[in-house]
């Protein structure tokens, strides 16, 4: 064959394999967007699975291929169904949580970060800059502004002109039969969430009327100590007139709190004990953790596993399904990877067919819901202030109680 007809016969086979591979998918051709074909949107997380304290927000990435999961079962999202990676183990080191974003977005293409739950997130500005949505737990600063990062619940550490959300101040007031004359006493850990946490719940039990006695993010976060008693005899002198605070509000992580927690009790300390993060029937095994917890309120910025809701009895119904059909101990880190995966869907669905970051970030400017397992929902708001609602939950004779139903409380500013 002439070589001009043999260029000509290659041309239209070319050009028939092309027709055929338009033809097999519907008319869809392949994606430019990152993370995004046809018919798939890849997501990845990024969540602290092993820490040094033992410490594991493991359970996390359960939740979030929970609802990855029934999206998928469900038909996807807009024809798309979300091909979840898994979550990267960054071991609450900031360094490792940095590689860990580039590894997502630079090796694995993804479109979305999501979840991402860690004391530290050194990924944020390269995340942000490289234009990846990224849903987590809105614990830290990096949440609170950025254009691509979102709590799942809303800014929880905002800057001056944000709000704070006054579910812990108000629902210990209303344990305590009012904040009037009642003082309370802050510990939190050495490290970014820790100093944040404690320069945020200081201004929020102040505006809710309580004294401030002690308030201070000075507990190492590498090496936990095996001595409590410098500071427990300082937190139990901090009250007015040298007494114990009426209340103890521990800004820190499980293995920690259990520590301060035995070492408060055993120093006589008959006041309320109270932190974020210890609702995980996970924990009651151990006779000596359900002891150092025993009659601690615990923050929820969700509704509680014990509530009957529609909402509540899917997640249940959704997590039972990715554990293999057993049931398995309820905790709030399933919720985190839950509710951040609910949040990245929701917002895609509405970017609508045509999914690219611009349509995603378009999207999240008008979005809201309500009636969630974390209350309304409002974007952009929400990367200003919190959604506002939470309970406090009640470890009584090895079991979890509602202490204060699940309510949503006006924000307060933030200066």
């Amino acid at each position: 064959m002439p070589r001009p007809l043999r260029v000509i016969a290659a041309s239209f086979a070319l050009l028939l394999v092309t027709a055929c591979n338009s033809a097999s998918s519907g008319g869809s051709t392949p994606s430019s967007v990152r993370g995004v074909t046809a018919d798939t949107i890849k997501v990845g997380g990024i969540v602290s699975m092993t820490t040094a304290s033992g410490y594991s927000k493991k359970d996390t990435d359960l939740g979030a291929r929970a609802r990855y999961d029934r999206a998928n079962a469900e038909g996807g999202i807009n024809g798309r169904k979300i091909e979840y990676l898994g979550a990267e183990d960054d071991g609450q080191d900031p360094a490792r949580n940095l590689a860990a974003a580039r590894k997502l977005v630079q090796q694995d293409k993804v479109f979305a970060v999501s979840p991402m739950s860690s004391v530290t997130f050194a990924g944020a500005d390269f995340l942000d800059a490289q234009k990846v949505p990224t849903v987590g737990w809105g614990t830290l600063p990096s949440f609170c502004g950025p254009a691509h990062l979102y709590g799942f619940n809303g800014c929880l550490v905002p800057t001056p002109g944000g709000t704070l959300n006054q579910t812990w101040p108000e629902g210990l007031a209303a344990v305590l039969g009012g904040s009037r004359g009642k003082s309370v006493a802050l510990i939190a850990g050495d490290n970014d969430a820790g100093k944040y946490g404690i320069r945020t719940f200081t201004q929020g039990f102040k505006a809710a009327g309580f004294q401030v006695a002690y308030a201070k993010a000075v507990v190492p976060a590498t090496s936990m100590p095996s001595d409590w008693s410098a500071y427990t005899k300082e937190i139990l002198r901090s009250g007015p007139g040298g007494a114990a605070p009426d209340a103890v509000v521990s800004v820190m992580q499980t293995p920690y709190n259990i520590g301060l927690f035995t070492a408060l009790k055993r120093s006589g300390y008959k006041g309320v004990i109270s932190d974020p993060t210890d609702y995980d029937p996970g924990l009651l095994a151990k006779d000596a953790t359900k002891q150092a917890l025993d009659g601690v309120h615990v923050l929820l910025q969700f509704q509680p596993f014990e509530s009957d809701s529609p909402a509540m009895r899917q997640f249940k119904e959704d997590i039972r399904k990715a554990a293999g059909g057993k049931d398995v101990p309820l905790n709030m880190h399933m919720m985190t990877g839950y509710m951040s995966a609910d949040l990245f869907l929701s917002v895609a669905a509405k970017a609508g067919k045509d999914l690219t970051v611009e349509s995603f970030q378009q999207a999240a400017s008008g979005f809201s819901d309500t009636g969630t397992l974390v209350g309304d929902r409002a974007l952009p708001k929400g990367q200003k202030e919190s959604f506002g609602c939470g309970a406090l939950v009640r470890l009584k004779n090895g079991r979890y109680e509602v202490a204060v139903p699940f309510t949503c409380y006006p924000p307060i500013p933030f200066g």
